[in-house]
């Protein structure tokens, strides 16, 4: 037993010992989650990746802009041993805003009010925030007759997060779908993993849209606009039981499943249809359990209207799963 123990420490230790941090500041952005890009950098899973991403306007922490707007990504990263029909676990261990400015707009996009109301927001004008990193709150520059005292909390996010899209497609950052993509999710933060199915060989990787704080549905077609520094972590999943049709979601509270869909009828069903297929599996219940269970736990977000695709996810308590 002795000899086993210390045969899994050496185990243990060569594998901590090939995984190593890599640091990658990127000197070219893209606006398309491509299969044709040649990637940046190989990675192999366990590996820590230190780097970072320009805003949506394609401006860097230092003011400075490095490409044009349209949600320019960092990567793609290869990630090793990812094949098509795996999935790529990213947890994002770290995620630091790195300028005291971001930029949202005023106004509601089209879906967010009924038409009569739209008119009264067609102008749409820039709004420039300020940041407090030591408070960790945001405050507008400009301050409003009744916003005077206006100061929001911090929760740095990436917009997107997303593989290689399907086929020969190419699909430009604005979008999201399977392959994850422009999700605008304000729970793909810090700690959080999201889960993609892999369609190309070493899945192609793309970050960046970072947000440092975003209300549900990006109702404005903006969040907090800005800069970011990202540290993040892969894992390739091989075994069936992770298989999976669209953007998982997991954090420390939640597992989490995404619809897209140009509408949110059809949105909540492909978010729906994926949690039950996904409990079936790794929970064993029918479909009558299944649905039993959902009606008392799920719970639901709109996390995007500003999109061509509008985005439902519904989530379920860890805690609610002990069963």
């Amino acid at each position: 037993m002795k000899n086993l123990f210390l045969l899994l420490l050496f185990f243990c230790q060569q594998v901590i010992a090939q995984n190593k941090r890599i640091d990658f500041t990127p000197t070219v952005f893209y606006h398309s989650f491509s299969g044709d890009t040649l990637p940046v950098l190989k990675i192999v899973p366990g590996d820590t990746v230190y780097t970072e991403s320009v805003d949506a306007m394609g401006i860097d922490k230092n003011g400075v802009r490095r490409t044009r707007s349209g949600n320019p990504l960092t990567g793609p990263f290869y990630v090793e041993g990812a094949e098509p029909g795996d999935v790529i676990a990213i947890t994002l261990t770290k995620l630091s805003l790195n300028r005291s400015y971001a930029n949202s707009a005023e106004g509601f996009v089209s879906r967010a009010l009924p038409k009569s109301e739209l008119v009264k927001s067609k102008k749409v004008e820039l709004v420039k925030w300020n940041l407090d990193l030591d408070k960790m709150t945001a405050a507008p520059e400009v301050r409003h007759e009744h916003l005077q005292n206006l100061v929001v909390p911090l929760n740095p996010m990436l917009g997107c997060v997303g593989l290689a899209s399907e086929g020969k497609k190419t699909v430009l950052t604005f979008f999201a779908g399977s392959f994850g993509g422009n999700m605008d999710f304000s729970r793909v933060t810090q700690s959080a993993t999201v889960y993609l199915p892999v369609f190309h060989q070493g899945g192609l990787l793309y970050l960046g849209d970072g947000h440092a704080m975003q209300g549900d549905g990006e109702l404005n077609g903006d969040a907090l606009e800005t800069s970011m520094d990202i540290v993040f972590t892969t894992r390739v999943l091989k075994d069936d039981q992770h298989k999976i049709s669209m953007p998982m979601i997991e954090d420390s509270e939640y597992f989490m499943f995404v619809g897209l869909d140009k509408s949110l009828d059809n949105a909540l069903k492909i978010a729906n249809s994926g949690l039950i297929s996904w409990l079936q599996k790794n929970y064993h219940l029918s479909y009558a359990e299944a649905t039993i269970f959902m009606g008392a736990a799920v719970e639901y977000t709109i996390a995007e209207v500003a999109d061509p695709t509008v985005e439902v996810v519904v989530k379920v308590k860890k805690k609610m799963l002990q069963f």
